[in-house]
C-alpha cells in the first residue's frame, strides 16, 4: 500500500505553533508520532506526506496510481484500519461529512463514492487535544508495540515496580533506585533510556529512546517524553515531542512542548486558575483567544523555543516557534514566533542569532542542521 498522510489546512493551522516546522503526522501523541502509528498498522506500506509547500521538501510526497490518502489529524485504531483496508478505488470514507480516508490517484476526492464510518474515532482538532487524548493514546500504543514481545527485566534491587505486567523495557535501559507504578496505566521505557536515582513514575507513561529522567523527578501520569530528552522536576499530563530539555525542578502540567526546546531551572507553569474557571487559549486560525472547555491547561510551546531560569508561565500560555523568554514577572499569554521576550517587553529575535543557536543544539546531539532545516527557519522568519 502507498499511504499519503494529508494535512487539511484548517487542521494544520489549528495545531499551530506545534506544526510550524512539521506536518500534523509528525506530531507525537502517546508513544509514537502519528505517522509511526500508521507505519505499525500497515507494516509493509510506504508512508509519505502531503503538507504545506515550504515543508514538502523535508517531508516528501510519493504519489502513485493507486494510493490511500488519510487525513493526518485522525488517530488510527484497529477498526479504522480495517475500514481503510476495505476501501475500493474511488471510494472515500467519511464521518459527519468529514473525509477520513480515500483511495485513488488524486488528492481531490470530490467525485468519489461515499462510505460512511459509524464507529467512534479520535481526531486532533486543537493543540490541547494532544495532552487531553494522551492517556488514551499511551494505552493504545503500548498494546501495539508490546504485543507478542517480552520486556527486559528490571535488575536493580533498589527499584520498586508495581504491576510488572504493565511495564515494558527496551534494550539498554538503565534504572537505579526508582519507583515505577503501573497500576493505573502502562509504563513504556524506550531503548537506551536512563531513569536516575529517586525518580517516581506513575503510568500511563512513555520515555523515548536515549532520554533521561533525572534524580528525584516526579511524574504523575499520562506523560509522554519523546526521544533524546532530559527531564526533572514535577510533570503531570504533558507531551514533550523530543530533543527537548526540562532538566531541573519546576512544575509542568497539562502542556505540550515542541522539539529542540529548553526550559531553564525552576521554570513553572500554572495549569489551573485561582477561580477554577474555564481556560482560554490563543488560536492562530482567528488570531484571538478561544475557550478550551478545560479547567486544566498549561503551556503550548512551539519548536526551538527557550525559557530562562525562574520563568513563570501563566495558565493557558502559547509560545510560538523559536522564541526566547526570560526576565522577571509573568510573560504575555501569547508570545509570537521569533520573539525576544524580556518580561513583558517583546522585540525580534534576529534570524542569524536564532540559526546559530539551532545549529549549536543540533551539534550537541551529533545531528546535522541541514539546508532544509535552515530554509524552514527563513520561511517562518519572513512570515512571522
Amino acid at each position: 500500500m502507498n499511504i499519503i498522510l494529508v494535512d487539511d489546512y484548517k487542521d494544520w493551522v489549528s495545531l499551530l505553533p506545534l506544526t510550524f516546522a512539521k506536518p500534523i503526522a509528525a506530531l507525537r501523541i502517546g508513544i509514537l508520532t502519528i505517522s509511526e502509528k500508521w507505519i505499525h498498522y500497515f507494516p509493509n506500506s510506504f508512508v509519505s506526506f502531503n503538507t504545506q509547500q515550504y515543508l514538502q521538501r523535508k517531508y516528501p510526497l510519493n504519489l502513485e496510481d493507486d494510493s490511500f490518502f488519510i487525513n493526518s489529524a485522525f488517530l488510527p485504531d484497529i477498526d479504522l484500519v480495517k475500514a481503510i483496508q476495505s476501501l475500493l478505488p474511488n471510494q472515500v470514507l467519511v464521518k459527519e461529512d468529514v473525509a477520513i480516508a480515500w483511495r485513488g490517484n488524486n488528492i481531490n476526492n470530490n467525485d468519489y463514492q461515499l462510505v460512511i464510518y459509524n464507529s467512534e474515532i479520535q481526531k486532533l482538532n486543537y493543540t490541547w487535544d494532544l495532552f487531553k487524548l494522551n492517556g488514551l493514546e499511551l494505552r493504545k500504543d503500548f498494546l501495539l508495540l508490546t504485543q507478542n514481545r517480552k520486556s527486559k527485566p528490571v535488575t536493580d534491587p533498589f527499584t520498586k515496580v508495581y504491576c510488572t505486567e504493565n511495564v515494558f523495557i527496551e534494550e539498554g535501559v538503565v534504572i537505579k533506585s526508582a519507583i515505577l507504578n503501573a497500576e493505573e496505566g502502562p509504563i513504556y521505557i524506550g531503548k537506551n533510556a536512563h531513569i536516575h536515582e529517586g525518580a517516581i513514575i506513575k503510568g500511563a507513561f512513555a520515555l523515548g529512546e536515549s532520554s533521561h529522567i533525572n534524580m528525584g523527578a516526579k511524574l504523575r501520569g499520562d506523560n509522554t517524553i519523546g526521544p533524546h530528552c532530559k527531564i526533572g522536576g514535577e510533570l503531570s499530563n504533558i507531551v514533550i515531542q523530543g530533543y527537548s530539555n526540562k532538566a531541573h525542578d519546576g512544575f509542568l502540567g497539562n502542556s505540550v512542548i515542541g522539539e529542540w526546546c529548553n526550559l531553564g531551572a525552576d521554570t513553572n507553569t500554572s495549569n489551573l486558575k485561582n477561580n477554577y474557571s474555564e481556560i482560554a487559549l490563543y488560536q492562530y486560525s482567528n488570531q484571538s483567544t478561544q475557550q478550551t472547555g478545560l479547567q486544566f491547561c498549561g503551556l503550548i510551546m512551539g519548536d526551538h523555543s527557550k525559557s530562562g531560569i525562574n520563568t513563570m508561565f501563566n495558565t493557558g500560555t502559547v509560545v510560538g516557534f523559536c522564541a526566547n523568554i526570560f526576565g522577571a514577572g509573568f510573560p504575555p499569554k501569547f508570545i509570537p514566533s521569533f520573539s525576544w521576550c524580556d518580561g513583558n517587553k517583546l522585540s525580534v529575535y534576529e534570524l542569524d542569532k536564532a540559526l546559530f543557536t539551532a545549529q549549536k543544539m543540533f551539534e550537541r546531539r551529533n545531528i546535522a542542521f541541514s539546508d532544509l532545516d535552515k530554509d524552514i527557519f527563513i520561511q517562518l522568519y519572513n512570515n512571522k
